[in-house]
């Protein structure tokens, strides 16, 4: 019997690195993409070797549906997107043809392959907590709002097998250095070993729902495993601040106080960010069985310990780094 197949767009993100991961464990078969003129390819191939990676532009709606003929997979995991909440305002146009349009682009060629192949292809979206922020008129809400109802319109007129997580903030070694959290433990590590002096940032009055990447792609995967699509958010349901974090990650690199090393710039400051966001985690765990168990602490610090040993080395992809690998535990 043929192993099952699935397409992960943005499979050399942090979540699709970490899905892909997941799904060869289990015995699927797998394809993404990457974006053309990446070095994604090079990234995919330290972390996940087994997967075939393909350099495809998800707004290119032509070259994706080719891809989902040429692939023909049973789950559709749409994870490529710009990430970015601040980024989205400067570049509203772009966020709007890739976290919008082009979602719908590729439901509309996942029903148009499920009516060709006579069998059902389920379709996983990404969505994010700030839809519902008071950043929500923000584009990259409003994007990934108009892709929610998308997957709601394909589901009830198509009877498509659609579903999008609320996905709280998740996070890991692989995540961007354009995102706070990894902003913090980098700039903690290079502090420790000399390298830089400070470390600058906007906004620290915010509260955010932070849980580890390596775990949500399970629930991802049990999303498309139910016998009925369900929409969830998916979180830890406990907020810490972004001043917690700033602690731990630098206990984490041996500095106890870290406050005389963080300067805070106004020019950082995005134009709108929602104070405190917190997951409810009872609904994945009613519908799917799944709570997260990595803890805020040990989190951190394996984020900040995989920094400093990149600090150090000077190498900044090795499989060593994607699970923790401390015993710290708790919230």
């Amino acid at each position: 019997m043929e192993s099952p197949r699935a397409l992960v767009t943005g499979l050399t993100g942090q979540d699709g690195i970490y899905l892909a991961r997941h799904l060869l464990a289990a015995g699927w078969q797998v394809t993404g993409t990457c974006s053309p003129g990446s070095t994604g390819a090079e990234r995919a191939a330290r972390y996940v070797p087994g997967a075939r990676v393909v350099p495809v532009d998800l707004r290119d709606g032509e070259a994706m549906a080719a891809l989902l003929e040429a692939e023909e997979p049973d789950h559709v995991y749409n994870l490529a997107a710009l990430t970015s909440v601040g980024r989205s305002w400067s570049e509203p146009e772009d966020t709007a043809a890739t976290n919008g349009t082009a979602v719908v682009r590729l439901l509309d060629a996942t029903v148009r392959l499920q009516e060709r192949l006579g069998r059902e292809v389920r379709f996983f979206q990404a969505s994010s907590a700030e839809v519902g922020g008071t950043a929500a008129d923000s584009p990259y809400a409003k994007a990934k709002a108009e892709a929610e109802q998308a997957i709601v319109a394909r589901r009830e007129q198509d009877g498509l097998f659609a579903c999008f997580a609320v996905l709280h903030n998740h996070e890991s070694p692989l995540r961007s250095t354009a995102f706070v959290t990894r902003k913090i433990t980098r700039g903690a590590a290079r502090i420790a070993v000399g390298a830089e002096r400070e470390l600058v940032l906007g906004n620290l009055d915010v509260s955010r729902d932070w849980g580890f990447a390596g775990e949500y792609v399970d629930a991802m995967h049990r999303m498309l495993g139910t016998e009925t699509p369900v929409d969830l958010p998916l979180g830890t349901g406990v907020a810490h601040t972004l001043g917690d974090l700033i602690v731990a990650a630098f206990a984490a690199v041996g500095i106890e106080d870290p406050w005389p090393h963080v300067r805070q710039d106004p020019a950082l400051l995005r134009p709108a960010d929602t104070a405190h966001i917190v997951a409810d985690p009872e609904p994945a765990a009613a519908a799917l069985g799944w709570r997260a168990s990595v803890g805020f602490r040990e989190l951190v610090e394996h984020m900040a310990q995989v920094d400093l040993a990149r600090a150090r080395s000077g190498v900044e992809d090795d499989a060593d780094y994607l699970l923790p690998s401390a015993t710290v535990r708790g919230q």
